[in-house]
């Protein structure tokens, strides 16, 4: 008998109806369908855990420094404590009895080949194991998949990286959340920290700094009005009040004459496939919507057939989608008025910019299946409808504009303005009526505005030309930086916190993200739900008195460090590559714990966690080998925060205490 299990029971109903296993043997919810020389059961999920500090050891129950730091020797699973997910798991080990092989159709994903391999191993799988690896729910999708099952073998090193993962915030949230907790929280209070949520915190507690201790400057910039149109000068500000009025009475009653006006074509490309990150950014930005919103949202889609796996950090299609393209585009029938000019060109345009396959690892940018569309709430019809267009407008001409730039001079003050008209709009049309009915959220009227002074249209001005202008001295003031928005701080966690804003750039340094475009969204909820974080004014997160404490009264780097976090995540995708061995990422974990603890009650800085304002400490030297880490005190000896990044640098407390003395 072959056993199939898939992650939902929604996902196995649809199996067994593909490969004929129509008899159900279900029970409340548990049990599995059988047919065929199939039986096709089910997960919710995790039906697995790692076991609980207690589990290895009964004196870790209690929250106690004498415990620190608990380092299992080696690391078990237990079933969830609940009752639905212990009989289901039940259900699966007697399965395995009398199994001849196991196909693993869990989610096709890191987290997903955790939650198998789990199960599999609590059941007691003894036979040859398969893999479904599909990146659709569709039949056909289903079907060739079952045609071309792979062995489990080929994703060992998928599920070593989410086992290195689970160990890896196993080992800093349990010592970390207790050793903090214990040193420095009031009785009763936890003090949650974890490998992501910590440094995402911090990047929200720093920019909240920033913002509160902010000092205005006040400048002044020189425009004129000539034909109705704005014109800058080209020195830009005026930090003195004095010059910059000067400036202005050097230019009055005299008369402006154009000397350049330049005309450049150019082409739009139009806008990159979604992966999971842009859609939770793009559905925040447009309708308000949270990470996690947009993440169920997308999931459901996909869990009906229409759009493709969306746990993905990538915007490119491999090449063997191409031939598919087509037979997708026909399927979406609501927007017929847009595919018809696609599907009735001999050949459909192929770009680098969506196809590359050295940009495709397991799955594809989140596009959609081409399958009817129906029923979908209003959350489901504004996310698919995104997804839609994008994917439409992939294969639509570039949008061709032309840009002119027209500079002027007053006596000896230079001047210049800037517009831009489009020639022929190409993909743009693809967006018209999504633009004129979509509503803008709070928060975007800036970049609306920006974004239609540089679409204005100028009039015809000619070389030579010259005439009265009404010149005009604005008193300005310089702005804070803005409070993130789930938007803007999804984007800063894909990008270690380093502000990015080149397309081509943010592609590259996905790898060294805080998090995974899968875990990030629940982060986010997590720092709501502990209460470390709160929303205001619809879209702004503003960390609370509890969170900003928490971060100040963390001494310790490396975990509220969103660079170094970043490199971790990279090692990570290291091991998926099998280019660095699990159990070499978990050894520097466990280290970094040990020196963690030690660096803690070594007590060189306590800092209450009700603190709200910015700390005056002392900060450690930067390490002068790697140039990323910190100088910390370890057991043994002065060594680099960023060790478990690789950095190896050493200097014994007497040399340590002799070069500080010197400087």
């Amino acid at each position: 008998m072959i056993v199939c299990i898939a992650e939902k029971p929604s996902v196995a109903k649809d199996i067994a109806a593909l490969l004929g296993a129509n008899r159900r043997v279900v029970e409340r919810g548990v049990g599995y369908m059988e047919g065929n020389g199939y039986q096709v059961t089910w997960t919710f999920g995790h039906l697995c855990t790692l076991k609980e500090p207690h589990d290895y050891h009964p004196e870790w129950k209690q929250w106690s420094i004498s415990a620190l730091p608990m380092i299992p020797d080696r690391f078990g699973i237990k079933p969830i404590d609940i009752d639905n997910y212990k009989r289901q798991l039940e259900v699966i080990e007697r399965l395995m009895q009398t199994a001849t092989m196991v196909v693993n159709c869990g989610d096709a994903g890191q987290e997903g080949e955790l939650i198998q391999r789990w199960v599999l191993q609590r059941a007691g799988c003894s036979v040859p194991v398969k893999r479904l690896w599909i990146s659709s729910l569709t039949d056909e999708a289903i079907r060739v998949g079952f045609q071309n099952l792979r062995d489990a073998s080929d994703f060992q090193s998928l599920y070593e990286a989410g086992l290195a993962r689970a160990i890896g915030d196993w080992l800093l949230g349990m010592n970390a959340t207790r050793l903090y907790t214990v040193r420095y929280a009031p009785r009763g209070q936890v003090l949650s920290i974890g490998r992501v949520q910590t440094p995402t915190l911090a990047l929200i507690v720093q920019r909240q700094m920033e913002i509160e201790h902010f000092k205005p400057e006040a400048y002044w910039e020189l425009k004129t009005l000539y034909r109705e149109v704005v014109f800058s000068a080209e020195k830009g500000r005026h930090q003195d009040q004095v010059k910059a009025m000067q400036a202005l009475e050097v230019i009055r009653d005299r008369p402006l004459t154009i000397t350049s006006v330049k005309k450049k074509a150019g082409k739009e490309l139009p806008p990159r496939l979604f992966d999971l990150t842009s859609l939770q950014v793009a559905c925040n930005k447009k309708f308000g919507m949270t990470a996690e919103e947009t993440l169920t949202t997308i999931q459901s889609l996909y869990e009906k057939k229409i759009t493709t796996y969306p746990r993905v950090d990538t915007t490119y299609l491999s090449d063997d989608i191409y031939p598919k393209v087509r037979d997708i585009l026909l399927g979406l029938v609501t927007y017929r008025h847009l595919t018809t000019p696609i599907v009735a060109e001999k050949t459909i345009r192929k770009s680098k910019k969506v196809f590359d396959n050295s940009k495709v690892t397991d799955h594809h940018a989140i596009i959609p299946t081409g399958q009817p569309v129906h029923g979908l709430s209003a959350r489901e019809g504004q996310v698919f409808d995104l997804v839609a267009r994008h994917f439409i407008a992939a294969f639509y001409p570039d949008c061709e504009v032309s840009t002119t730039t027209v500079q002027a001079r007053v006596e000896e003050v230079g001047f210049k303005t800037s517009g831009r008209e489009v020639l022929k709009p190409g993909w743009r049309v693809v967006f018209e009526q999504d633009k004129a009915q979509a509503g803008k959220i709070e928060g975007d009227k800036d970049e609306e505005a920006e974004e239609q002074d540089s679409d204005k249209v100028l009039p015809a001005f000619v070389e030579g030309e010259s005439g009265l202008h009404q010149p005009d001295l604005r008193e300005k003031q310089t702005t804070p930086p803005k409070p993130y928005t789930e938007a803007t701080l999804l984007r800063a966690m894909e990008t270690a916190g380093k502000l990015v804003e080149s397309e081509e750039l943010r592609e590259v340094m996905k790898e060294n993200g805080i998090g995974r475009p899968s875990t990030r969204a629940n982060i986010i909820e997590t720092l709501f739900r502990r209460g470390y974080i709160v929303k205001e004014k619809r879209s702004q997160l503003k960390a609370t008195a509890t969170g900003i404490g928490l971060i100040q009264t963390i001494n310790y780097e490396l975990l509220k460090s969103a660079e170094l976090t970043g490199q971790w995540e990279y090692k990570l995708r290291q091991i998926e590559r099998r280019e660095l061995a699990a159990a070499d990422f978990i050894h520097s974990l466990k280290e970094m714990v040990v020196a963690l603890v030690t660096e803690v009650m070594s007590g060189r800085s306590s800092i209450p966690p009700a603190v709200t304002s910015v700390p005056n400490e002392p900060i450690a030297p930067l390490c002068p080998r790697c140039g990323v880490g910190r100088i910390i005190r370890g057991r043994t000896a002065y060594g680099c925060s960023a060790y478990a990044s690789g950095c190896d640098y050493r200097m014994s407390f007497e040399e340590y205490e002799q070069a500080l003395g010197a400087s």
